[in-house]
Order: structure tokens, then C-alpha cells, then sequence
């Protein structure tokens, strides 16, 4: 199949071209000034460096969590598993307690953690820059935990989950 002719980019075809990289589904949460806990589901999450240990969030502007983020100088991250699809839905949409019913730990420093996702970080906003209607954040990662198990993904548009290949681990190679 060959791909049709180049065209300038809509935010709708933005969407869908980049729709086409799988991406990992994550939780970033915080305490608001009020002392309210919020969160956002995020794809775009990435490491940044290893030492120091620095991560990057892509954050909606205006969000109560992007606010809180700002304010506190401080974040959460939950990565999230193959089976916390309703989790990823609950906290894409705006308002409401997103909070009320879902099983959360508090992190050392207080900060709202998913319960039973494979990973958690904790971290310090380190750098943040306004770019396009997002507010990029650089964590320096403070405290982590994880766990084994299948990752939720995103792709196209719908949530699904990583199918091994059954390949041996290879080392980190990017």
C-alpha cells in the first residue's frame, strides 16, 4: 500500500498521523493549593536522562492538574496496566472527583499514586516550557517503584496491551 500525497497538517491529521506511534498510558497527578488531589492521563511521557534522572510530561494548558503542577512544584507519575483502562478513560476527562472510589496511595511527600499500577515515580519539577496549547514539564525523578507486569498502551486511538514477541530482553538500546 502506498502512502498518499504530503499535505499540511490539521490538528486532526496531527492526531491521527501521530496516532500511529504506540505510546505507554500514564497518570500524572498532584495536590492542588486547596489540598485536593488531581490527575490527567498522559501518552507523552519520556525519559529524559538517567543521571540525573529526568523525565518529561506533556500537560494540557488551563487543567487544575497542570496548575497544581506548577504551583507545588511537585509530581506523580502512575504508570498504568493492561487492565486500568477504565483508570486511563476516568482521569482523559475534565471535572467532576476523579478521585472519589479510586484506590490511591500517598507517596512519601503526599502525592495521589494509582494503586496497582507497574510503576510509580515521584518528582521534582526541574524545567518547564510553554510549547503550543502544552505546558512541557522536566521531573527530576526523586523517589520510584515498580512491578512486573503488561503495560497499557494507546494506539489509533484505542487502549490495548504489548504482545511479546518471545524474544530474549535485549539492553537498552536507545
Amino acid at each position: 500500500m502506498t502512502l498518499p500525497a504530503f499535505h499540511g497538517p490539521t490538528p486532526a491529521d496531527m492526531r491521527r498521523v501521530m496516532g500511529r506511534f504506540t505510546t505507554g498510558v500514564a497518570v500524572v497527578s498532584a495536590e492542588h493549593a486547596d489540598g485536593a488531589a488531581c490527575a490527567m492521563t498522559i501518552s507523552s511521557l519520556t525519559s529524559i536522562s538517567l543521571e540525573p534522572p529526568i523525565l518529561l510530561v506533556s500537560l494540557t494548558h488551563g487543567s487544575r492538574t497542570t496548575e497544581a503542577v506548577e504551583t507545588s512544584g511537585r509530581f506523580a507519575v502512575s504508570v498504568l496496566g493492561a487492565r486500568q483502562e477504565a483508570l486511563a478513560r476516568r482521569f482523559a476527562t475534565r471535572g467532576g472527583a476523579r478521585f472519589e472510589g479510586v484506590p490511591y496511595d500517598a507517596s512519601a511527600s503526599g502525592l495521589p499514586l494509582i494503586q496497582e499500577s507497574l510503576a510509580q515515580l515521584e518528582c521534582r519539577m526541574h524545567a518547564a516550557h510553554d510549547i503550543g496549547d502544552h505546558r512541557v514539564v522536566y521531573g527530576e525523578v526523586t523517589d520510584m517503584r515498580w512491578r512486573d507486569g503488561a503495560g497499557l498502551v494507546f494506539y489509533s486511538g484505542r487502549f490495548g496491551d504489548f504482545r511479546d514477541f518471545g524474544h530474549d530482553e535485549l539492553p537498552w538500546l536507545f
